[in-house]
């Protein structure tokens, strides 16, 4: 086992990939010489050479559109989108060519292109630099999407995506990327549980509280401090977001009868709508209150000096599993 950050857990599952087979190809902004905005690519460049890790111009929809080309010729493209907020100007290519080609194709073309998206905020930066943008593609069909929430899954995760001849948009919460874990670099991704199942994390029997990405941190600090208190909260990983593996779920919610689902993303339209409204239909008699959505707001992304505000934090975590309980709050008169 070694200790790794987030980040060099990820250059490490990337630089497995580039060892393991010759068709992986890395593209996007600033990733070779400086390594990327956040040194996730560090050294890939120097030890693979630039027609592997190779830095692109600044556009977004040309970076991938010559992975859809790279794709069709056997390659397994790996795009870098610098910040989440600037996936918008390739969207075109990902909702109508990436995710749609092996379907329009009837099978005849695969798409085995990830495309790491460094989302969420936490790190002081304004919008364009912060969002989260997840639900734009779990609502596309053709699509895989994953997000990770520890060095070990960030490691070996990647390698999944990667080997995985389905498109995979791999969230990576940058807010995250200096927190430290163990990581076994010896691990097969093969025979390590599939990048599209949840992981429970704590068992508990109270509240099922589910989250993913940069707030499953946030969510176990919730469930310790709960803990304080005599509630025992479930927490459940979520990792992936499309397809969603709603077992873990459901059988938790049948035990608990209460729902949280937390992001930082808004709460109208967002992934934590589609898992209460699923888990309401599947758990109707089990549950004892309405599922509760812990979310950011509706609000454009806030500048730096706001955003702890927008950000579901402990205390609105904490309010929102009050809530499941039925138990007087004092943050009751907030959304999300």
């Amino acid at each position: 086992m070694t200790q790794l950050t987030f980040a060099r857990a990820i250059n490490a599952g990337l630089r497995k990939s580039l060892e393991n087979d010759s068709k992986v190809v890395l593209l996007g902004e600033d990733i070779g010489a400086l390594g990327g905005v956040f040194r996730v690519t560090d050294g890939l460049q120097k030890d693979f050479g630039t027609h592997r890790v190779v830095d692109t111009p600044l556009a977004e929809s040309a970076i991938v559109g010559t992975a859809v080309g790279l794709a069709y010729r056997g390659y397994r493209p790996v795009v870098e989108i610098q910040f989440d907020g600037f996936i918008y100007p390739a969207f075109d290519q990902i909702v109508s060519q990436v995710a749609k080609l092996h379907y329009r194709t009837r099978g005849a073309v695969k798409m085995p292109i990830t495309i790491r998206v460094p989302f969420g905020g936490g790190i002081g930066s304004p919008e364009h630099h912060s969002e989260s943008p997840e639900a734009y593609f779990t609502h596309t069909s053709g699509l895989r999407v994953v997000t990770v929430a520890n060095p070990q899954d960030a490691y070996t995760v990647i390698q999944q995506a990667i080997a995985c001849d389905d498109p995979v948009l791999y969230f990576e919460p940058k807010r995250r990327y200096h927190d430290k874990g163990e990581v076994d670099e010896g691990t097969d991704p093969a025979s390590a549980l599939p990048m599209d199942k949840a992981r429970v994390l704590t068992n508990g029997s109270d509240v099922t509280l589910v989250a993913y990405g940069p707030l499953v941190k946030t969510a176990l600090d919730a469930a310790s401090a709960a803990a304080d208190e005599g509630i025992s909260i479930e927490v459940i990983d979520l990792r992936s977001l499309a397809p969603v593996d709603y077992e873990p779920v459901v059988a938790s919610v049948r035990k608990t009868g209460r729902l949280v689902v937390t992001h930082e993303a808004g709460q109208s339209g967002g992934l934590g709508a589609e898992v209460a409204a699923s888990i309401t239909e599947r758990c109707f008699y089990h549950l004892e209150a309405a599922p509760v959505r812990v979310t950011g707001f509706d609000i454009p992304y806030p500048y730096s000096k706001l955003e702890m505000h927008h950000l579901p934090g402990l205390d609105r975590i904490l309010d929102g599993v009050d809530r499941a309980l039925g138990r007087p709050n004092s943050l009751s008169g907030l959304e999300g």
